[in-house]
């Protein structure tokens, strides 16, 4: 029996019931916003938030003591998340995706992590750029640097990406299953946007790891894994880039949710510089308004369809074509590259008082700039493969 059997997920949870306890928490995020930033990692009350109303355990399989939810529920509680503060939604969607990750290594894996907690946070640097040595006895010796590892001070575990080399030939490449206290921690998370995450480096050297905590990622992008028969339903069998990508898109439609709404006080009773107009009531304000709330609106067209997509072919254990993965990327690209679009023309718009610290939507644009910078949803790279794709041309990458 596994040490995970008295880890009976509470099935009654819905998913509205999970929105509105993120929704519940957004003032507090709010609050904490600047204090999060100043920080440069999630306070520790925003972290116990998170774990009390079960808000990283989404996606997080019923076996591990997760609620097993589809994509769409996930991007609904990122992006009410993002709403109260971008950092905190960031950190949250990745959690996410490492928790559904989790529940693809073999059972041993998975009951060392969650046995204990399944309230467990997981952070992760999941691209291979270490380097792990292939024992004689099936373990491996890890080594290497690894930067943006989002919320890995607050983690109990993480996951390294590295190569796996045996006589000198890399053979595979995957992800290895680490507690967080096995590895040297480099506080060098000083940036402009996500500040508040925590995405320091880590480090390790010549460290032994386990045959039991690798997980191939090539397999798993292909829909193999050792883990995935040890659950009954269909939410472990979504498309694991999928996941990866989509977890990283959902808090820009509420970070930029958040600071359309905010814009109307912002440049309230405000005269445009240098003319006698009232920009409330100046009808280019209108269009801008307008053309703001239309990209926000594309940006969610574009994920939901996403998401439902990967939720459908899970649920009909269908794989997704090639076509239909590439666009699951460039779906998340385009969404986070609109709602910056909007946010950034907002921005432009309130002028020079809009230059102070505490304007949400100046916070909001930063935070939108930073996540378009992560090579999962740098839109040219997206478009490129995309439209590569739909030329008929074979992908020139295996990365999706």
């Amino acid at each position: 029996m596994s040490a995970l059997d008295a880890l009976a997920p509470d099935t009654s949870v819905t998913a509205e019931e999970l929105v509105e306890r993120a929704r519940a928490i957004v003032p507090d995020l709010e609050s904490r916003a600047a204090a999060t930033n100043a920080n440069r990692r999630l306070l520790p009350e925003t972290v116990a938030d998170l774990r009390e109303q079960g808000l990283l355990k989404v996606l997080q399989a019923k076996r591990n003591g997760g609620f097993e939810m589809p994509m769409r529920t996930h991007l609904d509680v990122i992006s009410t998340l993002a709403e109260g503060c971008g950092s905190t939604a960031w950190v949250a969607g990745v959690t996410h995706a490492h928790s559904w990750m989790l529940s693809h290594f073999g059972a041993q894996a998975q009951d060392e992590t969650y046995g204990k907690d399944p309230d467990t946070l997981i952070s992760a640097v999941i691209a291979p750029r270490g380097t792990a040595e292939r024992q004689a006895d099936g373990s491996y010796r890890l080594s290497g640097f690894w930067p943006f590892a989002s919320g890995s001070e607050h983690a109990q575990w993480l996951f390294i990406g590295a190569e796996v080399v045996e006589n000198g030939a890399v053979v595979d490449a995957g992800d290895f299953l680490i507690p967080s206290d096995e590895l040297t921690f480099k506080d060098d998370w000083h940036v402009s946007g996500l500040s508040g995450t925590g995405s320091c480096s880590v480090t390790v050297q010549d460290h032994p790891i386990p045959a039991h905590r690798f997980l191939s990622l090539p397999a798993l992008i292909a829909g193999h894994s050792p883990g995935r028969e040890l659950h009954d339903g269909w939410q472990p069998g979504l498309a694991a880039f999928g996941v990866l990508i989509l977890a990283l898109a959902g808090g820009a439609l509420g970070m930029s949710r958040a600071a359309l709404r905010s814009f109307p006080d912002l440049i309230d009773t405000k005269v445009i510089a240098y003319t006698e107009h009232v920009q409330r009531e100046f009808p280019i304000t209108h269009v801008l308004m307008a053309e703001a709330a239309a990209k926000i609106d594309q940006a969610h067209f574009h994920l939901y369809r996403s998401a439902d997509l990967m939720d459908e072919a899970a649920r009909s254990n269908t794989p997704l074509s090639v076509v239909e993965r590439v666009r699951v990327r460039a779906d998340s690209a385009e969404a986070v590259s609109l709602c910056g679009d909007a946010i950034a023309a907002l921005f432009r718009a309130t002028g020079g008082s809009g230059l102070r610290a505490s304007n949400p939507i100046g916070m909001a644009l930063a935070n939108l700039q930073a996540m378009s910078m992560h090579g999962g949803l740098a839109l040219e790279t997206a478009r490129a493969l995309y439209g590569r794709i739909l030329l008929g041309l074979e992908p020139d990458t295996p990365s999706f």
